[in-house]
């Protein structure tokens, strides 16, 4: 019987489990600067379903989540109008590191340093299952999308651009 790679926890992981929620593991050889197309490659997953953690920020500064397909990217300009802000751009690395706690490539939504406001492209929570980053660099969890409704209080958006 093959071995399962054991994982250390992180504070997603942590947080995760303290809400009692379920969720698959997916590590993966991570590479430097190779985003969603890479991890969803080795593991063998549409890279539509892997859900990418962009910790950005509105003109006072004030930090933001935001969730998006890997294949796509975010209108800035959209999401300004629809949350309400004159505008909206992501964070610079150490920034975004300052709030969530998490190194960029490893950023989960679950689990951050700072609670922030979270904001999910709608057409993500019609998907059966997503891979999101599970607090490492080349680490994926998979879970069901309505529970970034359900515990993160998610708000939907309609701001993908594609790639």
């Amino acid at each position: 019987m093959a071995k399962k790679e054991h994982i250390s926890e992180t504070p997603a992981t942590l947080w995760l489990r303290r809400n009692g929620i379920v969720f698959s593991e997916h590590p993966y050889d991570y590479e430097e600067h190779g985003g969603t197309t890479v991890s969803a490659q080795k593991l063998g997953v549409d890279e539509h379903h892997v859900v990418k953690t962009l910790v950005m920020q509105d003109e006072a500064a004030k930090p933001l989540i935001v969730l998006m397909h890997g294949d796509c990217k975010v209108s800035t300009k959209n999401l300004a109008r629809q949350i309400g802000c004159k505008s909206v751009e992501p964070c610079k690395p150490e920034v975004a590191n300052r709030h969530s706690g998490f190194l960029i490539g490893g950023t989960s939504p679950f689990g951050t340093r700072k609670v922030m406001p979270v904001y999910v492209e709608q057409s993500i929570l019609a998907l059966d299952h997503i891979y999101i980053n599970g607090g490492r660099r080349g680490y994926l969890i998979g879970i069901a999308p309505n529970i970034l409704v359900e515990k993160l209080s998610a708000t939907a958006v309609n701001c993908a651009l594609a790639e």
